[in-house]
């Protein structure tokens, strides 16, 4: 039999963060956050769907032993904003490698804001919020590109709900084949500062965006790899602005 919350209860939770547990060793696998049933949900869709993902996967192998997932609420009664910001605090702390030495969660989604008002260490916050200029390498071709949109993923809609920064990053951007030939790493803006550096190994064309959004014209995904060490990293780019309503602007300009 389903379970199910009800109304009386649902109308006292609202917005809620709730955490998924293996009751083969009583770890947390994943947190999400929700109102009414959605705590419910995922052994709903395990056992409803072929989909195959971490999770349900999971989830079907505790139900193929006879077993339940346990279900815990962790924060109720919240508002949605507050709800993104406690499941935010919560995936940090399970995942955030110096106090985990490995990831036990099955979430595909990193915690909002993460990389950004996450879990730092004293000199990253220092470096966060007194950031040098950027100094780009001449040899570099930089593609600078807008996150503004795609960060606060509790307002974003359409093409514009990423699973992480790095696909938030890697597309879809408008430009010409020219140009795009030249880049060898994209940087994530927000607010003025470089949230991610990635170095481009490939790229492709898209004409519709994972949505469904179809473009007037194809657009570029890149692939690459994520530079944590990068000097780029946390540099302020506001010498290079983006323009009016721009996403994406260059380094150097006068070699694009």
């Amino acid at each position: 039999m389903e379970k199910s919350f009800k109304q009386s209860v649902i109308e006292s939770l609202k917005y809620y963060v709730y955490a998924l547990v293996d009751p083969r060793d009583n770890r947390i696998f994943y947190v999400g956050k929700g109102i009414a049933n959605r705590v419910y949900q995922h052994a709903q869709a395990a056992l409803a769907e072929d989909t195959q993902s971490l999770k349900l996967n999971t989830i079907r192998e505790i139900k193929s032993l006879g077993m339940e997932v346990k279900y815990y609420i962790i924060r109720h009664n919240l508002t949605e904003d507050e709800s993104y910001l406690v499941e935010s605090v919560a995936i940090d702390l399970l995942t955030y490698p110096a106090f985990n030495k490995e990831n036990q969660l099955t979430n595909i989604v990193s915690g909002h804001h993460q990389w950004d008002e996450g879990i730092k260490t004293d000199e990253e916050i220092n470096i966060l919020y007194d950031c040098p200029k950027i100094k780009p390498d001449p040899k570099d071709r930089l593609l600078l590109v807008s996150l503004n949109r795609t960060y606060k993923q509790s307002k974003s809609t359409g093409e514009s709900r990423r699973i992480s920064d790095y696909e938030s990053a890697r597309k879809y951007w408008a430009l010409s084949h020219e140009k795009a030939d030249k880049i060898n790493y994209i940087l994530g803006i927000y607010k003025g500062i470089v949230r991610i550096v990635i170095k481009v190994t490939d790229k492709s064309l898209c004409a519709v965006a994972d949505d469904g959004t179809v473009f007037r014209r194809p657009r570029f995904a890149f692939e690459g790899d994520i530079i944590t060490d990068s000097p780029y990293l946390n540099t302020d780019v506001s010498d290079y602005p983006f323009g009016s309503g721009g996403a994406i602007t260059y380094i150097p300009r006068k070699n694009f």
